[in-house]
C-alpha cells in the first residue's frame, strides 16, 4: 500500500478508542434530577418529544426507567412498563452524535434484562414505520410485527401508523 494511502499515525485507532469509550458508558435508574437532560435528549431526537412531565408520571408511576450516562451526560436512555406477564418498551432513544454505535442496542437488550427479571413473558412496543433503523434493530434482536395501530404518532402531515412487534422471552435462567 502506498505510504500516503495510509491513515495517520493513531488514526487507525479512532474506531477502536470509540468502541472504547461506548463501553465506558454505564446504566443507571432514571432520577429526577436526570429529567431536565432526558427532556432535552428527548426533543433534540424527535419531532414529537415526551413532556418532561411525561417521564416525571413514568417515574411516579414506578415505570422501569434507565439512563444511559457517559461522564456524568444522559446520553440515551429507556423506560419500559411490567405487569401480568408482559411488558412494553415505550420509549428508546439515543442522542443522535451516539447514533451508530449500538447504544440502541444495549439499551433495548437491558431492557429486555429487565423485563425478563419482572418474569414477562411477551415484550411488546411500537415503532414508527418511517423509522427503518430502528425496525431493523428491534428484528435483530427477534421482535417481529405483530400488527399495526392506525393513526397512532403524530406526524408532520397528519398522522402516523405505528407497528406492533412483540418478542417471546425465554425464561431468566437462575
Amino acid at each position: 500500500m502506498p505510504r500516503d494511502a495510509r491513515a495517520a499515525p493513531g488514526e487507525d485507532l479512532l474506531p477502536v478508542v470509540a468502541i472504547l469509550k461506548q463501553a465506558e458508558a454505564e446504566f443507571r435508574r432514571m432520577q429526577a434530577d436526570d429529567l431536565d437532560a432526558v427532556a432535552a435528549l428527548e426533543a433534540a431526537a424527535y419531532d414529537f418529544p415526551w413532556t418532561r412531565a411525561i417521564f416525571a408520571d413514568c417515574l411516579r408511576a414506578g415505570y422501569e426507567c434507565i439512563v444511559l450516562v457517559d461522564a456524568d451526560e444522559v446520553i440515551g436512555y429507556g423506560v419500559l412498563s411490567t405487569g401480568a406477564g408482559e411488558a412494553h418498551v415505550l420509549n428508546v432513544c439515543v442522542a443522535p452524535a451516539r447514533h451508530g454505535h449500538g447504544l440502541g442496542r444495549r439499551i433495548v437488550r437491558r431492557l429486555l434484562d429487565i423485563a425478563r427479571w419482572h418474569r414477562a413473558e411477551r415484550v411488546y412496543l411500537e415503532v414508527r414505520p418511517s423509522n427503518p433503523r430502528a425496525i431493523a434493530l428491534y428484528d435483530s434482536l427477534g421482535f417481529n410485527e405483530f400488527g399495526r395501530r392506525p393513526h397512532y404518532y403524530p406526524a408532520k402531515k397528519g398522522r402516523e401508523d405505528a407497528l406492533v412487534m412483540a418478542m417471546e422471552l425465554l425464561p431468566p435462567s437462575d
